[in-house]
C-alpha cells in the first residue's frame, strides 16, 4: 500500500478532529515491530483516525517511523507534534463507507457547528424548515410549605 496525501484543508480539519484524542497506541523499547505494525492496523480499522506515541528522542527516526507506518499501512500523516504521531486512514469494511472528500467535508461542518447531512435513506424530519422548536409546558411550582394567610395591622385595626 502506498501513503494517502491529504489537501491543507483535509489536514487541518483531521488536526481538528484529533486534538482530544488519547494515543492509542505506544511502541515500547522494542521499537516498531511487527506486533506493533498489526496493533496500528486494528486501530485504524476500528478508529480511522489515531494518535500514536513513540518514546524515542531522535526526531530523525520519528519521522522515519512516521513514514514507514504510514507508507506500509496506507494511510495518511496528519500531523507529528512531538512524540505523538497522528494518522488517519478511511473506514474499508462498508460498502457505503463515505469517500475521504465526504467524511472531510462532514468533518468540517461538524467543527463548524453546522448539522452534518444524514444519510438520505434514513432522514426524519422532526420539524418543518424555519419552525421553532416547541417548548415544554411549564409545571406550575410547588411550594415547600402552603402559604398561609395573613394579616395586614391595617385589616386588623378596621375589624
Amino acid at each position: 500500500m502506498s501513503e494517502i496525501t491529504l489537501s491543507r484543508d483535509a489536514r487541518l480539519t483531521l488536526r481538528s478532529q484529533a486534538h482530544h484524542l488519547d494515543p492509542v497506541v505506544l511502541l515500547g523499547a522494542n521499537g516498531l515491530t511487527e506486533a506493533v505494525m498489526k496493533e496500528i492496523d486494528r486501530a485504524l480499522k476500528a478508529h480511522e483516525l489515531i494518535k500514536v506515541k513513540v518514546p524515542t528522542d531522535d526526531r530523525e527516526e520519528r519521522e522515519a517511523i512516521f513514514a514507514k507506518v504510514a507508507d506500509e499501512l496506507g494511510a495518511a500523516r496528519v500531523q507529528m507534534i512531538g512524540k505523538l504521531l497522528i494518522l488517519w486512514r478511511p473506514a474499508e469494511d462498508e460498502e457505503d463507507a463515505p469517500t475521504a472528500e465526504e467524511w472531510i467535508a462532514r468533518a468540517a461542518a461538524a467543527a463548524r457547528g453546522e448539522d452534518a447531512p444524514a444519510p438520505k435513506a434514513k432522514k426524519v424530519a422532526s420539524k418543518k424548515p424555519g419552525e421553532k422548536k416547541k417548548k415544554a409546558e411549564p409545571q406550575p411550582r410547588r411550594r415547600a410549605r402552603p402559604k398561609t394567610k395573613r394579616t395586614t395591622k391595617k385589616a386588623a385595626l378596621s375589624n
